[in-house]
C-alpha cells in the first residue's frame, strides 16, 4: 500500500515536520495580560494595553521555502495533489501570521487571509441572538471551584475515553482552557475560577472534541490529518460548541458570548482601538467589564486576531449539517474541515485514512432541553 503512494507518504512526512513549528496558538497569547488588564482598569478604560508576545523560534522566510519546495508534482492522483496545495498555502499563511504578532494591520490583513472576517449575515445572527433574554440565576453558573478541583472533574471526565493526555497549568493563556494539539496537552488557566456549567462547556468542548479530534488525527495514515487541513478551525470549533449544545450545557450566556465575539471581530474592520471595542462591548452591550476586556483582548492580540468570529458560523454550519443527518464521524477524523469531507472519504476508500477511532460521546444522545436554543439554532441565517 505505502510503496503506491510512496511520494505521497514522503511529502506528508516533511510536512508534519515543518508544522510542528507554528502552532500559532503558542505565539498569539500575550504573557503580560494580567498586568496590562490592570493598568487598563486603573486609566479607566483609556489606556491602549502594550502586549508582550513570546519570541519566534523559526525563521519564517526559510520555512516558507521548505514549503514550497515540496515537489508535489510527484503526487499521481490530481485531487490529492489538489488537497495538498491547499495546505501549502494554509500553512504558508499561518506562519506571515506568527511572522507579523504585533505589528498593527500587518497582522491584522495575515489574520483575514487565514480566518476571514464576520459576513453581514454572521452580524445578523449575532445580534438576533442579543435580542434574547439571560439565563435564570442558577447555583451551576457560580465560578467557585479551584484549577485543582478542575483538575479533578476533567480527570474524571476523561475516563470515558481510551486516550491519555497530559494535564498543565498555564497563567498566559486568554481562555480558562485550551488544548496544545502538538503535544497533546489541555491547559487549565491558574487563577481562574470555574462554575460547574463552564467545567461541563469546556470538558465536552476541549476533551470531547478537540483531544478526540487531536487523537483521531494522530491514528491516521497521513499525518495531515492531525496538522491540519485548510481552514479547519470553523469545523472544529463549530464541533466542539456542538458538543456543548447536545451534552445539554450550552447556555444563552455562552450563546451570547459567541455572538459577543462576533460584533468585537467586526469591530477590526472598522479600525477600532482596543478602548473602542471594549467601550462598545462594555458600555453599550453592558458585558461585564472582566468578559468584555477577554473577548477585547482575544481579538485585538497580536494587531487584530479574527478567528473568534468563526465559532458561531461554525456552529451554525455543523448544527445545520447534523440535522440533515451528515456524518459526524468523517468530521472528527482529525483536525479536518467540512467543505473537504468528500476528500476524505474518498482518502478512507484508498485505504489512506481510517474511519474515526474515538467519538464524541455527547454526540450519541441530544441532551438539550433549552427551547429558546433550538429555536435559535433553527432561525440562524
Amino acid at each position: 500500500m505505502t510503496n503506491d503512494y510512496q511520494d505521497l507518504f514522503d511529502i506528508d512526512t516533511n510536512l508534519n515536520r515543518l508544522v510542528k513549528k507554528i502552532e500559532l496558538l503558542n505565539y498569539i497569547n500575550p504573557l503580560n495580560i494580567e498586568s496590562e488588564k490592570k493598568q487598563f482598569f486603573t486609566s479607566k478604560y483609556n489606556y491602549e494595553p502594550n502586549f508582550k508576545y513570546p519570541k519566534v523560534k523559526f525563521n519564517g522566510y526559510k520555512l516558507h521555502r521548505l514549503f514550497f519546495s515540496q515537489r508535489l508534482e510527484r503526487i499521481e492522483d490530481l485531487d490529492i495533489r489538489q488537497l495538498y496545495e491547499d495546505i501549502i498555502y494554509e500553512y504558508s499563511g499561518k506562519i506571515e501570521c506568527i511572522d507579523t504578532i504585533n505589528q498593527g494591520r500587518k497582522f491584522y490583513f495575515n489574520s483575514l487571509k487565514s480566518f476571514g472576517t464576520p459576513t453581514e449575515k454572521d452580524i445578523e445572527n449575532a445580534k438576533f441572538i442579543l435580542r434574547f433574554d439571560d439565563d435564570e440565576p442558577s447555583e451551576d453558573l457560580i465560578s467557585k471551584y479551584s484549577v485543582q478541583e478542575a483538575q479533578t472533574y476533567f480527570e474524571d471526565f476523561s475516563k470515558r475515553y481510551d486516550f491519555k493526555y497530559h494535564l498543565k497549568f498555564s497563567t498566559n493563556i486568554s481562555a480558562a482552557a485550551m488544548v496544545q494539539n502538538n503535544t497533546q496537552t489541555l491547559l487549565l488557566k491558574k487563577n481562574h475560577k470555574f462554575s460547574k456549567n463552564q467545567l461541563e462547556v469546556l470538558a465536552n468542548h476541549e476533551v470531547g472534541v478537540h483531544m478526540v479530534t487531536t487523537f483521531n488525527g494522530l491514528s491516521q495514515p497521513l499525518k495531515i490529518f492531525s496538522s491540519g487541513f485548510p481552514n479547519n478551525v470553523e469545523t472544529q470549533e463549530g464541533l466542539a460548541v456542538y458538543a456543548e449544545y447536545m451534552s445539554g450545557c450550552l447556555t444563552m450566556k455562552r450563546l451570547k458570548e459567541l455572538a459577543y465575539r462576533v460584533i468585537a471581530a467586526d469591530s477590526l474592520a472598522k479600525g477600532y482601538s482596543f478602548a473602542d471595542t471594549f467601550d462598545l462591548l462594555h458600555n453599550q452591550y453592558k458585558v461585564p467589564r472582566d468578559s468584555a476586556f477577554t473577548i477585547t483582548l482575544r481579538v485585538h492580540r497580536g494587531g487584530g486576531f479574527t478567528k473568534d468570529h468563526l465559532y458561531l458560523s461554525g456552529l451554525k454550519k455543523v448544527y445545520q449539517y447534523a440535522q440533515n443527518d451528515g456524518d459526524l464521524d468523517v468530521l472528527l477524523t482529525g483536525k479536518v474541515t467540512l467543505e473537504y469531507s468528500d476528500a476524505i472519504y474518498r482518502l478512507q476508500k484508498l485505504g489512506l485514512a481510517v474511519t474515526s477511532k474515538h467519538y464524541t460521546e455527547s454526540y450519541r444522545t441530544n441532551k438539550n432541553t433549552n427551547t429558546t436554543i433550538d429555536f435559535i439554532l433553527n432561525s440562524l441565517k
